[in-house]
């Protein structure tokens, strides 16, 4: 072959060897990320089994492929059926049973519940509060659990909870984690709040009821705390042991883990200064293995399952490092398989060595997208607060940063409120996304965050304006101070509590911001309030209703931390990104918000989804969310 046409290839293929490395993400590659979830461990222990599924953007929807790979790793296999490779947990052990969740129509609600003469009517008639949850409305239908043979199709089955207007699995995010069998297949345990409308939407009060087939009598376990009980857990033999959080009303309470032993219950992480996300037992029954936040990230732990009441046991951290263990799925011998993820990577299944925390990745969701994509670097900054405390700060700086240039910068501020800044990978508010579109991004463990202990968790409550909105500026300050920081342009972006807090630093940034992008944030507390629908949060977060004159906790929060008070004090261009299905956030809060903007010649722009919860959740929206909030920024900060 001639050596200038061979050389001519060589030059030809670095230069697309070179073009193919220096690929940043775009915002239909995101939407387009396959997501990996799993199924479970296999009946043999050999095999893990998980899903990966995207979004179609021509189609609009979901499409999901599953695949086995061994628990140490190798070869990946697609299969076609899960069939009886992984145990079906509404099955009863030995084989007679299955629970089937179905809906029940209790109440009458519409019109046409009350009047048989008007099918054309469209009228809900409501005589208590929690007349709708989340993005749907109530129908007086309830999610009931049935016992079913399994040998014969034409049972009905048995259902637990008749006649009761209550739900199982809990609305609106509740599970198959809410009902178990006990290994014995003589009793079934199943999560719900037996309160119902008012009363349900003041409280917390979730209880693990057991029903026993031989007696066919259900016995409240946990009737004596008036917190949330949820995800009982049977051991291999039958030990019990579950999810607890104290107090009633307080939806971010510190999570323990409970076990039940012979002479009574023993709290396993009373004494222990974190809150528990998820737990499985060990195949010995001795340890149970949990994951949490600590330190802007999320960890698996160990803790000593102990023998008797007075014994202690403090949790042993199992892995370490700049990701998060955002799930654990089963024990494989001496290993966990866990999920993994980080702010430059979305979940994948691994494998981790329980004693050293070592891991190893067993799916290959997204690895064939991410080796031609150049990485953000992700820093842990530690800022000193206005009252003298050490806050963590994640700081994401575009691929290929330069000191020598000059980035524009956002601060991102967090939901919840309570709701950890870990390395969680979102699909919309995406670090790596924004990155590499040129940005750096301040992304602050203010106060209210777990993972520092249940005293820097709990302050926000009642103080939302107060001393973390000092730490959003507290950590854009510090950062800011670095030469490649460009103080001229920067924005500050936010969802939910997040979205709060765009609205509330819009009228007391003192011009450092150029630009705000709020998504579902509150801006009127009064109306907030008249219209959410778990008034738990609001009570507990702040203190109360509007009209109780003599809370003085409730009306500072009303007066000084309500974003509707200061808008007059508004001067900066503002994008609202509302929901119209979010009764979480009702829709008037982005709509008064916009309104504001509008009326006092303030630059805005209103981005609204009729569809949509406090979430977007289709894939074309989605995009539209990316190309709007890149199309602004660009507008008003680029």
């Amino acid at each position: 072959m001639n050596k200038i046409f061979i050389l001519s290839l060589s030059f030809v293929f670095l230069l697309t060897t070179g073009f193919s490395q220096t690929k940043v993400m775009t915002p239909e590659q995101l939407i387009e990320l396959n997501r990996v979830s799993t199924v479970g461990i296999s009946k043999d222990g050999k095999q893990v089994i998980y899903k990966v599924s995207n979004f179609d953007l021509k189609t609009n929807e979901r499409v999901s492929k599953t695949y086995s790979v061994n628990v140490k790793g190798g070869d990946i296999k697609a299969i076609d059926k899960v069939g009886s490779l992984v145990s079906d947990n509404s099955i009863s052990s030995d084989g007679k049973w299955k629970l089937v969740a179905k809906d029940v129509k209790i109440q009458k609600v519409s019109g046409q519940d009350h009047y048989n003469d008007v099918p054309s009517s469209n009228v809900m008639i409501y005589d208590q509060l929690n007349y709708r949850h989340w993005d749907s409305y109530e129908d007086g239908a309830y999610s009931h659990l049935f016992i079913q043979s399994t040998s014969d199709k034409s049972d009905k089955g048995i259902d637990l909870m008749k006649g009761e207007p209550f739900d199982c699995p809990q609305k609106p995010f509740g599970g198959s984690e809410d009902y178990i069998w006990s290994p014995d297949s003589k009793k079934v345990l199943y999560v719900t709040k037996k309160l119902s409308g008012t009363e349900y939407a003041l409280s917390t009060n979730t209880d693990i009821y057991e029903y026993n087939l031989d007696t066919k009598k259900t016995t409240n376990l946990t009737k004596d705390n008036k917190g949330y009980d949820t995800s009982p857990a049977f051991s291999p033999t039958g030990k019990l042991a579950w999810l607890r959080m104290k107090r009633d009303g307080y939806e971010s309470d510190k999570n323990d883990i409970v076990v039940k032993l012979p002479e009574g219950e023993v709290n396993l992480t009373k004494d222990w200064d974190g809150t528990v996300y998820g737990f499985i037992w060990s195949a010995d029954e001795s340890k149970i293995y949990f994951n949490a936040p600590v330190g802007g990230t999320v960890h698996a732990f160990e803790i000593n399952v102990p023998k008797s009441l007075n014994s202690k046991s403090v949790p042993r951290q199992i892995s370490e490092g700049q990701f998060d263990v955002n799930g654990i799925v089963g024990v494989s011998g001496d290993h966990l398989i866990v999920h993994r993820r980080d702010m430059n990577h979305a979940t994948e299944v691994y494998n981790m060595n329980i004693g050293s925390g070592e891991m190893k990745q067993l799916s290959d969701g997204n690895n064939a997208v991410y080796k031609d994509i150049k990485m953000s670097k992700v820093e842990k900054r530690i800022v000193k607060t206005t009252d003298g405390k050490d806050m963590p700060t994640w700081v994401i700086y575009p691929p290929d940063f330069d000191a020598a240039k000059k980035y524009p910068t956002l601060l991102y501020c967090q939901g919840g409120p309570q709701g950890a800044l870990s390395q969680f990978y979102s699909f919309r508010w995406n670090f790596q996304l924004m990155a590499a579109q040129g940005y750096i991004i301040v992304a602050p463990n203010r106060r209210g965050m777990p993972g520092y202990g249940v005293e820097w968790n709990e302050q926000i409550s009642k103080d939302y304006g107060g001393q973390n909105m000092k730490d959003y500026l507290s950590a854009i300050d510090d950062v800011a101070k670095e030469s490649y920081v460009d103080k001229g342009r920067m924005g500050c972006i936010g969802a939910s509590y997040g979205g709060y807090s765009v609205f509330y630093l819009a009228s007391r940034h003192e011009g450092r911001f150029k630009s705000f992008i709020s998504h579902d944030g509150i801006f009127n507390w009064k109306s907030m309030y008249g219209t959410t629908e778990e008034l738990f949060f609001v009570n507990w977060d702040l203190g109360g209703a509007y009209w109780d004159k003599d809370n003085a906790a409730a009306q500072k929060s009303y007066s000084e931390f309500n974003p509707v008070n200061f808008v007059d004090k508004w001067d900066t261009p503002i994008m609202i990104i509302q929901g119209g299905k979010d009764y979480r956030v009702p829709t008037g809060q982005g709509l008064e918000a916009f309104q504001a903007a509008q009326l006092q010649g303030i630059k805005s722009r209103l981005l609204f989804f009729p569809e949509e919860n406090h979430w977007v959740l289709s894939a074309q929206n989605s995009l539209v969310w990316q190309r709007e909030f890149y199309k602004w920024l660009e507008e008003t900060v680029k």
